[in-house]
Formats: structure tokens, C-alpha cells, sequence
């Protein structure tokens, strides 16, 4: 370990130089081989249009990609996987005609586009890589041609203590070792690179910004619609219209190359002093059928602030996986522990091959080795692997049953020394009575297993983009740790019959929280909908009560959104326990119904004929139809609002927002004081059993 002397400046000049070389990880792009046993293809057009309503978000990608080589070759395109996001359309352009894929098997998919390929028929294949990447592979790009793909994915679009965060993933996380040796990333658009994003929110806006995007356009439109646009200069295809987010494949004029290394993150704050609130999404069709629903619930700000003094224990990645992130780790540990105050501890514990504490105990959160301690993290050069395990089991120990204490983890989760199966991690945790909070750093981070193990807790998780807003990610945090929780929380509907609600556990929730749930129900008409849970300790029950409709057209999107949380939640309590094999065929079965790229599942896309010849039936392409329809229909309508409990309001209290208790100032504000290379971590706080 290297220390420095604690100067601001050189820690600036660490911080950047981390984040420069974190760059030469591979970024979202063509793949080619290393050792350069084929030529490199190149991505002329790249356009992204977002579109953000009823509580989710619908992403579509259109790019080209051209071959500037005398021979026909495949195109391998990987980027990192969205947050619970759900892809659920791929689209290849064959004789100048659009072909959407049909979701199969993993095995049987691959098999499919290998015979495909070596037939020379034009095919493609989106294929899922865990929780690191989706892989894009497309044959032949004919020589001297071009190749155009459309790939849609969802996922949901909560809002969190007034703020609302959309991220489009670019940047390689840099954990895949063995990617990283075996590929080279060509992430260069050559020629036109746009990115969309109209907002549709009945909760009125504030305001909308874009970090680290100084071209990026923003407008404020009519009836509660927001627009950013981004492009290279005259790049950008133009759109029909302000609403919508279908393409207009007009000739586009060649503009500045643009690079797809660097995540774009859009934040939109609501109006402070909303009520808190009940939404329901639903989509039934058919009144005498079973309906899905969506259920988002934003609390109202009832839980008081903690005042006594804390232990905190930050137990901080250093594997050489974290060297693109170890400046946002740096600087946002300084910062939380800024925040301390006198009568607070910590410890920080490192781990990278091995554990060990840099503290040696406790240390009183004085300004003196707050600097001190702050210095010699920054000083660090992360490298070697990754023993997760041993790293956080160190945190653990020590820990004072008199004290009320955090574990707070900042790491991209991918273990790979020591212990790595996921269920031994739960174990561990539960073995401790705390609260663990974890920071997950950038894209390809292995979110699953981290966030199963926060749940398990009784904490909460938050992804971490180098893209992010230092101060607004922090602040976020810190409303939260500072403030009681609801514990042990649970739903309750009875009126209306439902099933299969996902998550089944919720856990905690934390102050400015959303809860969002999926689910079945039949039938119509009033429910009685029951929130409870425990606050340091005393049983709190909140009550409402609304109508599920008898029908409802304009959302079929949510049955995929259910079926992606219900498969997520299967894959998590096998990783728990083990794979078993009838939940293993029930996602699979899940994900072929809905059409889904999973872990066992694959989209392939072939010409029409083959589709026909191999007795594939075209499922999807009736499911993308019908979600098409519903997307123009809800285009050319004003934004609806999806909220049922006014009548009788399940919170009496506003919803949080940064604007209101705390003593905190906005930041929105605060973000003019800081400059454009933004990064971000936060300091957390463990509760007592039941506590706050």
C-alpha cells in the first residue's frame, strides 16, 4: 500500500488519472478478436429513443453497422445489461425489411443461428451473459455493406426521495477477465449517434438535467411532458413529432464520431410537498380473464430522524476490477465521512486477494483523521482479485451489541477468490444483527447477488454510476440512513383476488422509498389494501382502499414486467439454495410465454421462411404488435394519472423530497458548486432489531 500526503490537489490528480485509465476496459461496442484474426467492423449509426411513463421506461436501440472489407463477416455486438431491464424485441433488417425474433432456448437458439450462419442466410441472436452483458451477434454483414439492428428493452422507472433516474448503460464494468484478454471493443459511432428521451409524468416536474452532457437539449413541453435531446452535430435523425419513439429512418447527414464509453444518466425532480401516494397500473384485456397489475406506492415522509451517535464500518473494494471506479470510491468515502459527526466511529476494512483493516479499531470521527484516513484510501492503486467473502466477514467482526451500527459496502460484486457462492454470502449476513448498505459500482457489477444479500439484511442498495451526481447520489443516501425504517414490511390486498405477487419479501423500506409490485388479479371492483411493518420496534398499519378495473388496455408491457421480477426472484433463491430444477424450467417456461432474454433463454431472428420451415411460431411478433399499438395510442393521448387512493389516501403525510426535513440543502443546487467530472458513494446507518 502507497500513502500520500493528504492535498487536496494531488488527490484530484489520482482521482483522474484512475478514472482515465479505467477507460481502456472495453466499453459497450463491435467486438473483434485481439489477436487480430479478423478485421474490425465499424458502427456508422447509433439512436437510442427512451420513453418514460407509468412508472417505466420502454428503450429503443436502432443501429448500423457497416463492413468496409472485401468479405462477408459476423458482427458481435456486447453492451451491459440495464438494470432489471427486460429485453423483449430484436429486430434484423433482411431485403430491406424489418424481422423481429422469437425467443427460444438458450442451447437450441445458439444451434439455430450456427446452422443459419453457415447456410449464409441472414440471421441474429441476443443472448444474456449473467448479470454482465448482452451479447448481439449478427450474420454475415455482407462486404462493403451495412446492417441494421433494432433492440427494445423495459424496466421499471421509480422515483427515490423526490428524484427520478433513468441510465442508458455504456461504460464496461471491467469485470470479465476473460472477455477483457480474448476482445477488442470498437466503440466508435461513425457517423450519426442520437439520444432521445420524452418523459410523461401526471406528477408535475420541476426540473430535468443530464451530468456531464453540456450539448444535451432540454425542453419543457405541454401537458406534463419533458424532452432531452443529444446528438452529434447534424447526426441525429429527426423525430415525428414530440411524443412517441418511433424512428424516422430519413437519409442522415455524417456528423462528429461519438463515443459509446461513458454511461447517459437523465434525473427529473418532482415539485416538493406531493401527497404521498398509491399508483395501480394494470393490463387486462379481457374482462372475464386474469388481469396483471403494477402497484406503486410512494410513502409519505412520517419517519423521524436519528440522533444518536453511530458506528460505522466501510468495508471498500480494491480489486483491479475497480480501477475505472476507484476515483468515484475515493472521493465518496471522503465525503461520508465528512458527514460524521464527532460522537460517531468507523472502521474501514480493504479487501482485494486478501482482508485487512486500515483503522485498527475505531476511530473517533474527528476532522483531524477524517483527513487522515481519507488520504491514504486515495493513495491506493487498486489490483489483484477479488475476496469478497473475506472482506466482508472482517467488516463484521468487532462489531459492539451496545453500539448502533452499519456495514457499509462499496465493491462491483464480483467475487472471485475465496468463497463466491452466493448463498454462503446470505449466511454470513445473517449471522450479525445489522443493517448492510451497499454501493454498487458501475455496469456488469454482479447486482443480483448484491442486492439479495442487502435484502437479507434489512438494508438497501444503490448502483453507481461514474456518470452520477456526487452530491444528489449522496444526499439520497444520507435521508435515508439518517431517518427510521419500516421493517418487516408487508401487503395485504383482500376484496379482489390476486396472485402471484413478486417480490413475495419486501423487506425494508427506507424514507423516500418506492415500493413497486407485480402481480394477478381477477375479477373488479373495490380492494381493501393494508401496508404494515415495524417502526423502532411498534407496529405501524397503513390503510386504503380503491378499484382494480374490470378491463384495461393501454399497458401490456406489465405482463413482461411481472414475468422479468418473477424470474428474477427465482434466479436469486437458486442462487440462494441452489439450482433446482423445477424452478430452473419455470423461469424458462416463463421466459419462453413472455418472450424474455433470460440466463436460459435466447432471441433469434431469421428470415420469414425459416421461421416457417423450423415450426418456430411467431409469439412474439403478435406480443410486439399489440405493445406497438398500445405505445401509439398512449403517444397520442395526454398523460393520464395512474393514482387510485385520493379518496381515501394511505398517507396523510407529503412524500420526501430533498426540498423538505433534514435541514439538507437541495441538491440541484449544491451541483453548481461542483465541477462536471462527477462522482459518487454514501455513508449508511444500521438499526437495532425492529429499529429505525
Amino acid at each position: 500500500m502507497r500513502l500520500i500526503e493528504y492535498i487536496p490537489w494531488k488527490r484530484a490528480i489520482i482521482a483522474f488519472t484512475l478514472l482515465l485509465l479505467g477507460n481502456t476496459a472495453l466499453a459497450a461496442g463491435l467486438l473483434s478478436p485481439s489477436d487480430g484474426s479478423l478485421p474490425p467492423l465499424g458502427i456508422k449509426e447509433h439512436h437510442v429513443s427512451v420513453v418514460v411513463e407509468d412508472g417505466y421506461a420502454v428503450t429503443t436501440v436502432e443501429q448500423t453497422f457497416h463492413n468496409p472489407h472485401a468479405q462477408d463477416l459476423e458482427a458481435v455486438y456486447s453492451f451491459p445489461v440495464p438494470e432489471h431491464g427486460a429485453v423483449s424485441e430484436f429486430t434484423l433488417w433482411i431485403d430491406g425489411k424489418p424481422v423481429s425474433g422469437e425467443v427460444l432456448e438458450k442451447k437450441a437458439a445458439r444451434q439455430v443461428y450456427e446452422e443459419e450462419k453457415s447456410a449464409g442466410r441472414d440471421a441474429g441472436i441476443t443472448e444474456k451473459d449473467s448479470y454482465k452483458t448482452f451479447d448481439i451477434s449478427v450474420a454475415p454483414v455482407r462486404a462493403g455493406g451495412d446492417t441494421r439492428i433494432r433492440l427494445v428493452y423495459m424496466q421499471t422507472a421509480s422515483v427515490d426521495t423526490g428524484i427520478g433516474r433513468y441510465v442508458y448503460p455504456l461504460e464496461e464494468g471491467g469485470v470479465d477477465e476473460e472477455k477483457l484478454a480474448f476482445w477488442t471493443a470498437n466503440e466508435t459511432v461513425e457517423e450519426a449517434f442520437s439520444f432521445r428521451l420524452l418523459l410523461r409524468s401526471s406528477y408535475p416536474v420541476d426540473a430535468l438535467r443530464v451530468p456531464n452532457q453540456a450539448a444535451a437539449q432540454v425542453q419543457q413541453l405541454p401537458d406534463g411532458e419533458w424532452l432531452v435531446e443529444l446528438a452529434n452535430s447534424a447526426g441525429a435523425r429527426k423525430e415525428e413529432g414530440a411524443r412517441g419513439n418511433a424512428f424516422n429512418p430519413q437519409q442522415p447527414q455524417s456528423g462528429a464520431a461519438f463515443t459509446l464509453d461513458k454511461d447517459l444518466v437523465v434525473y427529473w425532480r418532482l415539485q416538493a410537498n406531493l401527497p404521498g401516494s398509491v399508483d395501480l397500473v394494470t393490463y387486462k384485456p379481457d374482462p372475464k380473464q386474469r388481469g396483471t397489475y403494477m402497484l406503486t406506492i410512494t410513502p409519505g415522509d412520517d419517519l423521524k430522524p436519528i440522533t444518536e451517535g453511530r458506528d460505522w464500518v466501510f468495508v471498500l473494494d480494491i480489486s483491479g476490477s475497480m480501477s475505472g471506479k476507484y476515483a468515484t470510491l475515493t472521493d465518496g468515502v471522503e465525503r461520508a465521512l465528512a458527514k460524521l459527526r464527532p460522537e460517531d466511529r468507523f472502521r474501514i476494512v480493504l479487501f482485494n486477494n486478501t482482508a485487512h483493516e486500515l483503522t485498527r479499531g475505531y476511530v473517533n470521527a474527528t476532522r483531524e483523521a477524517v483527513q487522515q484516513y481519507a488520504s491514504q484510501v486515495a493513495g491506493i492503486q487498486p489490483g489483484n482479485g477479488t475476496d469478497l467473502y473475506a472482506g466482508l466477514k472482517k467488516g463484521l467482526n468487532s462489531l459492539e451489541a451496545d453500539r448502533t451500527s452499519a456495514i457499509v459496502l462499496v465493491t462491483d460484486g464480483v467475487a472471485n477468490v475465496g468463497e463466491t457462492a452466493q448463498r454462503k454470502f446470505i449466511e454470513l449476513i445473517r449471522k450479525k444483527d445489522t443493517r448492510l448498505f451497499t454501493f454498487i459500482m458501475g455496469n456488469s457489477a454482479n447486482r443480483p447477488m448484491l442486492e439479495a444479500m442487502t435484502k437479507a439484511s434489512g438494508g438497501f442498495a444503490v448502483r453507481i454510476s461514474n456518470s452520477d451526481d456526487i452530491v444528489g447520489q449522496l444526499l439520497t443516501a444520507v435521508s435515508k440512513v439518517g431517518h427510521q425504517a419500516l421493517h418487516g414490511v408487508e401487503l395485504k390486498i383482500k376484496g379482489v383476488k390476486t396472485a402471484d405477487i413478486t417480490p413475495r419479501e419486501i423487506g425494508s423500506l427506507y424514507r423516500g422509498q418506492q415500493l413497486v409490485l407485480f402481480g394477478h388479479y381477477w375479477g373488479e371492483g373495490d380492494a381493501e389494501v393494508e401496508l404494515s411493518g415495524r417502526i423502532s420496534g411498534a407496529d405501524k398499519t397503513y390503510r386504503t382502499r380503491f378499484a382494480f378495473p374490470a378491463i384495461g388496455k393501454e399497458n401490456p408491457e406489465i405482463e413482461r414486467l411481472w414475468a422479468y421480477a418473477a424470474i428474477e426472484e427465482m434466479q436469486t433463491e437458486m442462487e440462494n439454495f441452489g439450482e433446482q430444477p423445477d424452478l430452473k424450467q419455470a423461469a424458462t417456461d416463463l421466459a419462453l410465454e413472455y418472450s424474455l432474454v433470460t440466463d436460459y433463454t435466447s432471441m433469434v431472428v431469421l428470415r420469414e421462411e425459416q421461421f416457417q420451415a423450423r415450426g418456430i411460431e411467431r409469439r412474439n411478433q403478435q406480443r410486439l404488435a399489440n405493445e406497438q399499438a398500445a405505445q401509439q395510442q398512449r403517444a397520442q393521448h395526454p398523460v393520464v394519472s395512474r393514482r387510485v387512493d385520493t379518496k381515501q389516501p394511505l398517507y396523510t403525510q407529503p412524500r420526501a423530497s430533498h426540498s423538505r426535513g433534514g435541514g439538507a440543502m437541495d441538491p440541484w443546487s449544491l451541483l453548481l458548486l461542483l465541477p462536471l467530472l462527477v462522482i459518487s458513494v454514501a455513508r449508511n446507518h444500521r438499526v437495532k432489531p425492529d429499529g429505525g
